[in-house]
């Protein structure tokens, strides 16, 4: 599974190779920082809109940023490899920027998918961004009651007394 964890220069040659085997790129980002099952179904979508499903993973300082200190609760590289044993992933890419604006320019994915919680300012963004070489932007409703927040939450509350 790791030959499916690339450094970003990988993946570019890679995603130049499959597009001229005609193969239709999909992209998605996000933390995974614990994977559950709204993960798995959303990945499950995300890979039946084209031929390649690349995951491009927040690297932990990015998320550090975003959602504090405390987080991620899983490093880098597990998150990496554990999305990496999923049929639906193709290859994974860490990135350590706020948003994935500089490798989807590189990559310019025909389809680029967001589920889960997001910032809307911060879609509208990708959104214009693949919308300049005609790349389409999809969202996928959340499914309610699963959130990696609300799983901490829920381990914090049931093991504070013991």
């Amino acid at each position: 599974m790791q030959n499916k964890i690339k450094s970003i220069e990988e993946l570019i040659l890679i995603v130049e190779k499959l597009k001229k085997e005609g193969k239709k790129i999909v992209t998605t980002n996000g933390s995974f920082d614990i994977l559950h099952v709204a993960h798995l179904r959303f990945l499950e979508k995300a890979k039946l809109e084209g031929d390649i499903l690349i995951v491009l993973l927040n690297d932990d300082n990015s998320i550090k940023r975003f959602k504090g200190d405390k987080r991620p609760i899983i490093p880098e590289k597990e998150r990496a490899l554990s999305l990496a044993y999923l049929w639906q992933v193709d290859y994974v890419t860490l990135f350590s920027e706020d948003q994935p604006l500089e490798i989807l320019t590189r990559i310019k994915p025909e389809i680029h998918v967001k589920g889960g919680t997001f910032i809307l300012e911060r879609i509208k963004e990708e959104e214009t961004l693949l919308k300049s070489w005609n790349g389409k932007f999809k969202v996928f409703e959340t499914e309610e009651g699963y959130s990696t927040t609300n799983i901490i939450k829920k381990i914090i509350e049931t093991y504070k007394l013991i």
